[in-house]
C-alpha cells in the first residue's frame, strides 16, 4: 500500500523494525538496570532513522512534485520547459514525459545521459508508477525521478541529491525518552480487515485496510486508536494535545508489530513526523477523527525546526501543482 508514501522501496528508508519486548501498560518507573537498556536502544532507533532522512532518495532530498498534463510535458533546467529542474542539474532541455491516458512515455533528448532502473535510455520506454508500490526509478546526474498516481492524477517526483534542505537540517529534536509512554495495548481484531477511509493532504481519499482497534490508557484517559495494515507491521496515524504546539500540526506515524495474544506494543518515543513536515512536495495521509488522542502524548519526535512556529499545514503550505520550478512554487 501507497499509504506512507514511504519510498516504499527507495526509502522512505523509514521502515524500521520495532522491538516488541513485553511490557505493563501502566505508568511505572523501570528498574535501572531495564531503563537504561530501553533508553539506549530507542536512542540508537533514533539513529537510525536520522541517517535515513539523509539518504540521497529521502525525505530532505525531495524537491519537486509536477503533476502532468495529457500530452507532452517537457523537462530540463531551461524555463521555457514544462518541468524546470533545479539550476545547474542538468542540461537546459533534457527530454519529455507524454501522458496519454493512464500511460507514461518517457524519451529523452539525443545524447543525453539518462538512465531508467539502472540502464541508458536510448529509445522511448513505457513508465510504471507508484500505484503498486515498485515504480521505474529516473536518473539524470544528480537528479532522481519517478511518476506517481494520486487519485487519477499523474506526478513527476523529483529528488535533488544536492538539496539545500539536506545540507541544512541539524537533525530531529525529540521529547526525552520516558518508559512510560511504552504501553501494551489490548487490540480487538476483525475477523477480516475492513476498508476506511484516509484522507491525504491533496484531497484525495484513499481507502485502507484496518484490522481492528488499540485501546489503553495514558495519564489517566481512556485512549482508541485504530491502525492501517502494511504487510507485517500496524501502522497508526493520530493526533493529539501537542499536535499544532511542540508537535507537528497535521499529526504523527507510529508503528507497531502484529498483535500476539490480543496485545500490541505501542511505543510512542518511537513517534515520528510525516514527510511532510520535511518537505511540501510529499502527499501525507492525514489521521482520521477516531485517532485523536485526549491527551498530550509527550513523547517521539518534535516539529522539525524549520516549521516550528509557522506550523503551516502542508496543502497550504507550496505544494505546486502547477509545472514550475520548485524553487518558484507558491
Amino acid at each position: 500500500m501507497r499509504m506512507c508514501d514511504l519510498f516504499h522501496g527507495y526509502a522512505l528508508a523509514l521502515a524500521f523494525s520495532l522491538v516488541a519486548h513485553g511490557a505493563d501498560s501502566r505508568h511505572r518507573t523501570l528498574p535501572a538496570q531495564q531503563d537504561a537498556s530501553y533508553r539506549a536502544e530507542v536512542d540508537e532507533w533514533r539513529k537510525r532513522y536520522e541517517a535515513s532522512l539523509k539518504q540521497d532518495d529521502s525525505w530532505l532530498t525531495l524537491s519537486g512534485l509536477y503533476w502532468q498534463k495529457q500530452g507532452d510535458n517537457s523537462f530540463g533546467t531551461a524555463l521555457g520547459n514544462d518541468i524546470v529542474l533545479p539550476e545547474g542539474s542538468a542540461p537546459p532541455f533534457a527530454g519529455t514525459f507524454t501522458l496519454n491516458q493512464d500511460r507514461v512515455l518517457l524519451a529523452v533528448r539525443k545524447g543525453m545521459s539518462v538512465l531508467l532502473n539502472g540502464n541508458p535510455v536510448v529509445t522511448a520506454m513505457p513508465l510504471t508508477s507508484d500505484e503498486l508500490g515498485n515504480p521505474d526509478r529516473i536518473a539524470l546526474g544528480r537528479i532522481r525521478m519517478i511518476i506517481i498516481k494520486r487519485g487519477d492524477r499523474y506526478g513527476v517526483r523529483m529528488w535533488d541529491t544536492a538539496s539545500k534542505t539536506r545540507n541544512e537540517f541539524k537533525g530531529a529534536r525529540w521529547f526525552p525518552i520516558k518508559g512510560s509512554y511504552r504501553v501494551t495495548a489490548q487490540f480487538t481484531s476483525y475477523p477480516q480487515p475492513k476498508m476506511i477511509p484516509i484522507l491525504n493532504i491533496l484531497g484525495d481519499t484513499e481507502q485502507s485496510p484496518n484490522p481492528g482497534y488499540a485501546t489503553f490508557e495514558l495519564d489517566g484517559k481512556q485512549c482508541h486508536l485504530e491502525p492501517l495494515l502494511e504487510g507485517d507491521h500496524l501502522f497508526f496515524i493520530f493526533k493529539d494535545l501537542t499536535s499544532g504546539k511542540q508537535t507537528y500540526a497535521a499529526g504523527r506515524f507510529l508503528k507497531a508489530g502484529l498483535p500476539k495474544e490480543g496485545k500490541v506494543v505501542l511505543d510512542f518515543n518511537k513517534a515520528t513526523n510525516p514527510p511532510c513536515a520535511f518537505t511540501p512536495y510529499a502527499t501525507c495521509p492525514l489521521p482520521p477523527k477516531q485517532n485523536y488522542l485526549p491527551v498530550a502524548v509527550e513523547a517521539g519526535e518534535l516539529n522539525y525546526e524549520h516549521a516550528a512556529g509557522s506550523n503551516r499545514h502542508p496543502a497550504n503550505a507550496g505544494i505546486s501543482h502547477r509545472r514550475r520550478s520548485p524553487a518558484t512554487s507558491d
